[in-house]
């Protein structure tokens, strides 16, 4: 089954002191069955590789061939969740006290009707109040 996936759990695949078995079992769930972002997930990966070079954590011709391996994923990007901001996405957020960013994916899966993976504390408590399956 498919899934949203969220930015935290893309960037575990990146870090050796992020990963865990369960982030490289979600990477082995994207490959087999793919999985859906919301469209501000390619900068929201992009951003957080370009801040890992200015922290020195990869070297910066690493990102080219990371953002490859992200763009060869199965991954579908919704074009449609920046239509929805204005209505769904902001009262999501203000409903569960989440940045606009983290709501966006809470209403991926709540239309889409996918569980969500994530690694932020804060995005699981809201997702499992709003009866989202959380992973």
């Amino acid at each position: 089954m498919s899934f949203v996936l969220d930015c935290s759990v893309s960037m575990a695949w990146c870090f050796e002191d992020e990963r865990t078995a369960a982030t490289d079992a979600l990477l082995e769930r994207v490959i087999a069955d793919g999985a859906h972002a919301p469209a501000l997930w390619p900068l929201e990966v992009s951003n957080v590789l370009l801040s890992a070079v200015k922290r020195k954590r990869i070297p910066a011709d690493a990102v080219a061939v990371v953002a490859q391996r992200f763009a060869a994923l199965p991954i579908a990007v919704d074009a449609g969740s920046a239509d929805i901001v204005w209505n769904n996405t902001l009262q999501l957020a203000q409903r569960y006290s989440l940045t606009s960013y983290d709501a966006c994916y809470l209403e991926l899966a709540q239309r889409k009707a996918l569980p969500l993976a994530t690694l932020d504390a804060t995005l699981r408590n809201a997702a499992a109040a709003a009866g989202v399956g959380v992973i």
